[in-house]
């Protein structure tokens, strides 16, 4: 009989945050560029859409997209709000944009056995939905539009006949689902400060105008602040007993949730990767640590 240790799976839990995700693909980079690896990770909201490219290997690529088309209106914009129903511009962002302009390598990411799963919310339910995406063709794209669909910036994604909203309005930060999925060590990429405590939306009356025929989701909504600030504290939590290390910018980064200045998308991105390199030996000690 054995008496090795069984092999702890490292997970990777990313936040949303809008452009404050470009803090993540710094972080992200430096991983692909250092050879970290994971055997899965969960991505919310942008830490989806942008997350995807940790799957399939392409360093530089959200960078790179976000400082060309962040001024340009299909990409993001009040107009494209009005013409189409989505601030970010579905057919844009999740059509010519990855078959096109800045192409997603599609074949690389079905040959990376890194498993990935996505955050979305059930606006029925008012509930998560975790999507796993084992390739990209298919629905997928539509799944990582619907996880990165904010409320009332957005339209409501239907997928296989249910509707989808932001992943983030029920679970800003997944640790706990990575944890139930059986990775017992996870490295957490958090987009706000430590300290960071979210307040009631100040939308709120909005929120029951526009989506009056969906009451769960109002509802959790409505209580989105209490469960993202009792999820930061369990973040902590898992922190201080070892089994979670936490990647989070120091201070809040220079970017808003929405923004067209690419100086801007820079210098958050930098700060992603100057965070990263900082912390890269701890975070590969901490890594193998489950692994021997």
């Amino acid at each position: 009989m054995s008496n090795m240790k069984p092999e702890t799976k490292c997970g990777l839990v990313l936040e949303g945050g809008a452009m404050r995700g470009l803090f993540t693909a710094g972080v992200l980079d430096v991983f692909l560029e250092n050879g970290i690896a994971f055997d899965g990770f969960v991505g919310v909201s942008a830490g989806a859409a942008f997350g995807c490219n940790l799957k399939s290997g392409q360093a530089g690529r959200v960078l790179r997209y976000n400082r060309k088309y962040c001024r340009d209106w299909r990409y993001c914009s009040w107009r494209s709000l009005i013409l189409t129903g989505d601030m970010f511009g579905a057919d844009f962002c999740y059509r010519k944009l990855p078959e096109e302009l800045d192409p997603f390598d599609n074949a690389a990411f079905d040959a990376n056995p890194t498993e990935f799963w996505l955050v979305c919310t059930d606006v029925v339910g008012g509930t998560p939905v975790y999507h796993r995406c084992d390739t990209a063709g298919g629905d997928t794209m539509e799944w990582m539009r619907a996880s990165a669909s904010m409320p009332l910036v957005s339209s409501v994604v239907r997928i296989g006949g249910s509707r989808y909203l932001d992943g983030a309005i029920t679970d800003s930060i997944p640790l706990e689902f990575m944890e139930r999925t059986g990775y017992g060590r996870n490295v957490v990429i958090l987009t706000q400060p430590e300290g960071y405590v979210k307040k009631p939306s100040s939308l709120q009356w909005l929120m029951r105008t526009v989506y009056r025929k969906y009451p769960a989701l109002v509802e959790a909504a409505a209580h989105r602040h209490a469960v993202y600030n009792a999820q930061t504290e369990y973040v902590r939590k898992r922190e201080n007993e070892g089994a979670a290390f936490v990647i989070r910018p120091e201070r809040p980064l220079p970017v808003r949730r929405v923004t067209h200045d690419p100086g801007l998308l820079q210098e958050t991105y930098d700060i992603g990767r100057r965070t990263a390199e900082q912390k890269l030996e701890q975070i590969g000690s901490f890594i193998h640590a489950g692994r021997d």
